[in-house]
């Protein structure tokens, strides 16, 4: 497939209308100039999936990402079907196709609202306001678009595979459409493997095939919080986990299978 350097914008895709978008600049990945981060992908992903046949009595509690390789930066297509309709569960599956190629496929259960406030439990402790802490600056070792177009706070003391973090954008998720909470939450959560690194990336390679997101409650806008853990083995494959947060506290959790392999010089 031949791809090219994608336009600029002020948001990450442009709407072509029926399910169809156009990416900017600000997509780009940290490997290639002309691949699509999945940040955004999966960002505009649950964007669609939430647009699908729209139920107030339900959440997306889960959302399952899929990456099947390399995401050119061209125009692409959003597909969402429900596969397991119900009155309190619901399983959603998207998938996204550029040209003739999946590149991505996405499972999503919807659950019941319910008022369990009187047996809230388990929640676990927030992490240091993200406007108290000082800045991270993700372009001294990441390149790309996407990183570029972030904000990021860290907590002192960060440690190679362990560190607490916040970060933020500007830039609208679908150029003229006010994107929900969970959609932009949503977008920035694939960034969890790079915040807290074990290696450099100038000299290693570990990009994830999956993204997995368990939320318990909906997430606030604003900042997206990541007290994460990055874990090696020793046959190439790792593990990047995260307690997700938002302004009010831990929100759910992100997990990311990584194939780890040397850069070859």
């Amino acid at each position: 497939m031949t791809t090219s350097v994608p336009p600029d914008g002020d948001s990450y895709y442009l709407p072509l209308g029926e399910g169809r978008y156009q990416p900017t600049r600000l997509v780009q990945g940290v490997w290639s100039e002309k691949e699509q981060h999945m940040g955004p992908v999966s960002g505009l992903i649950a964007h669609e999936l939430e647009r699908h046949a729209p139920r107030d009595d339900l959440q997306l509690a889960r959302i399952t990402f899929e990456i099947y390789g390399f995401i050119a930066a061209e125009p692409l297509q959003i597909e969402v079907r429900t596969i397991r309709p119900g009155r309190t569960i619901e399983l959603l599956e998207a998938t996204m196709t550029i040209g003739e190629r999946q590149v991505v496929r996405a499972n999503a259960w919807r659950l019941s609202r319910q008022d369990t406030s009187a047996v809230t439990g388990g929640v676990g402790e927030p992490l240091p306001g993200a406007d108290s802490l000082p800045p991270w600056d993700g372009t001294s070792r990441w390149s790309g678009g996407f990183i570029g177009s972030l904000e990021g706070r860290q907590v002192p003391g960060a440690q190679p595979g362990r560190a607490q973090t916040w970060l933020r954008t500007q830039h609208p998720l679908v150029e003229g459409v006010r994107s929900t909470p969970l959609a932009a939450f949503v977008g920035l959560v694939d960034t969890a493997n790079g915040v807290s690194t074990r290696v450099h990336p100038s000299e290693w390679m570990f990009p994830n095939t999956d993204l997995s997101i368990h939320l318990f409650r909906t997430p606030e806008p604003g900042w997206v919080g990541f007290d994460t853990t990055v874990v090696f083995g020793d046959s190439g494959v790792g593990v990047t986990s995260a307690v997700l947060h938002d302004r009010l506290g831990p929100v759910g959790r992100s997990e990311q299978i990584l194939t780890v392999r040397p850069l070859q010089r």
